[in-house]
């Protein structure tokens, strides 16, 4: 790892900053109808495929497989890979994941694996790389690249969820088309889709997307649309002149199942963990309320006036892109960030915001004292804080008494304890956790 070294950084005037006690609420969010068969709904899926309908037996199909954290994902390839054998064929995996792992074949490889997607587990082999073949250009000379495995396959079937995009909002977003243009453009690809920014989601990635789909042998895709409780909903096949359209319409039901905070104003925000799988961002912004990029305007609710992230998830590896939309950090968290893919991630992402580093405090207790002290309030028997676990999970959370009056009587909403105050080690690391 190339990791930085912070040094402790005392301040006196913290240490007798009063920290709120905290109480426990349950949240309740949209559920959709969750898929009982998973595998079934794969199989159903990948019988309506013309293309694979007309493919000759023993071809070869390349199962495209991004690098999110998405629900049951190792069920949802064996299946296909099943399928796919089951038909004739000779599936094998490539990583679909634009620069993520480090933007390293062996790295690539390594994310599928801590994803749980092994020849062991899916029953075919990973075939990563980083080579890239060229299909034309669009309008504006943009070169459309696309992984060389998949491109010297019979037939590609891709598989990603569709999903709100943690920083532009559009009709399309995170699906089918993105995987095309960036997934399978490897780090070239997601290069020349970021560098415009955007404009290269906006003008860019549907016209690789197009390019590739004229070009490349993709036959079949698996849409995926999951709840707020990380449960598949939609299992979905899609034929590639569809990837868009469906994309799109999916977007508004995966929008509608998406999990929020119920308050539109916070005086601070505590973040448990922070992660490549929870978010591409790091955090969700349509959570937090930052998206941390110059020119594309803040949600606006909730506005949070101070934001502490205490944690990078092991998925991670290392990778705290995000961490630049918060005000407040550990000295163990940014001394564990590696550089390495941080940066890569950023720079080919053409946004270089989030890989920034906040003002870096010695343990989680100086973070908070440092938040109360900071966050505009006078009264600060009256702070309005909350603590989430991470942006993906919100089932559970902490808030001070000040924004219980909020809440109280919503269907949604369920108390769980009274206020207590925060526990914390002797080394100042905060034991109260959601």
């Amino acid at each position: 790892m190339l990791s930085p070294t912070f040094p402790e950084v005392h301040l006196p005037h913290l240490k007798d900053v009063p920290i709120p006690p905290m109480l426990r609420l349950r949240l309740t969010h949209p559920k959709g109808g969750p898929i009982a068969d998973v595998a079934g709904a794969v199989d159903e899926a990948l019988a309506t495929s013309r293309r694979f309908a007309d493919l000759r037996s023993g071809a070869s199909v390349a199962v495209a497989v991004g690098s999110r954290g998405i629900a049951h994902i190792p069920e949802v390839v064996a299946a296909a890979v099943r399928h796919l054998k089951q038909r004739g064929f000779a599936p094998f995996i490539v990583p679909a994941m634009g620069s993520h792992g480090g933007a390293t074949a062996e790295g690539q490889a390594g994310v599928l694996a801590h994803l749980g997607v092994t020849e062991a587990t899916v029953g075919a082999p990973i075939r990563a790389t980083m080579e890239t073949v060229e299909y034309g250009a669009t309008l504006n000379g943009i070169p459309c690249r696309f992984d060389r495995n998949a491109a010297e396959a019979d037939a590609v079937l891709c598989i990603n969820r569709v999903k709100s995009h943690t920083s532009f909002d559009r009709p399309v977003e995170s699906g089918l088309t993105k995987l095309i243009a960036v997934g399978l453009g490897k780090q070239a690809g997601a290069q020349n889709v970021h560098r415009l920014g955007p404009r290269g989601y906006t003008e860019v990635l549907p016209a690789l997307a197009r390019i590739a789909i004229e070009h490349a042998p993709i036959a079949f895709g698996i849409a995926l649309v999951e709840n707020a409780d990380k449960e598949l909903v939609v299992i979905e096949g899609v034929e590639p002149d569809s990837f868009a359209a469906t994309d799109e319409r999916l977007l508004k039901l995966a929008k509608s199942l998406a999990a929020h905070l119920p308050f539109e104003q916070l005086d601070a925000l505590i973040v448990e963990l922070i992660g490549k799988e929870i978010s591409g961002a790091g955090m969700d912004p349509a959570v937090v309320g930052r998206v941390g990029i110059r020119s594309v305007p803040d949600p606006g609710k909730p506005f949070v006036n101070k934001l502490a992230v205490l944690g990078v998830s092991e998925d991670s590896y290392g990778n705290a892109v995000g961490l630049g939309n918060a005000d407040y950090t550990t000295r163990k968290v940014a001394n564990g960030v590696d550089l390495m893919p941080m940066y890569m991630n950023s720079i080919t992402a053409g946004g270089t915001e989030g890989a920034r580093m906040p003002a870096v405090l010695p343990d989680d207790r100086t973070v908070i004292q440092a938040m109360v002290a900071t966050c505009w309030r006078s009264d600060l028997e009256n702070v309005r804080f909350c603590q989430i676990r991470s942006t993906l999970h919100l089932h559970e959370i902490l808030i001070t008494p000040s924004l219980l009056a909020e809440v109280e009587g919503r269907p949604d909403v369920a108390r769980l304890t009274d206020p207590a105050p925060l526990q914390f080690s002797a080394a100042g690391e905060l034991l109260t956790r959601v």
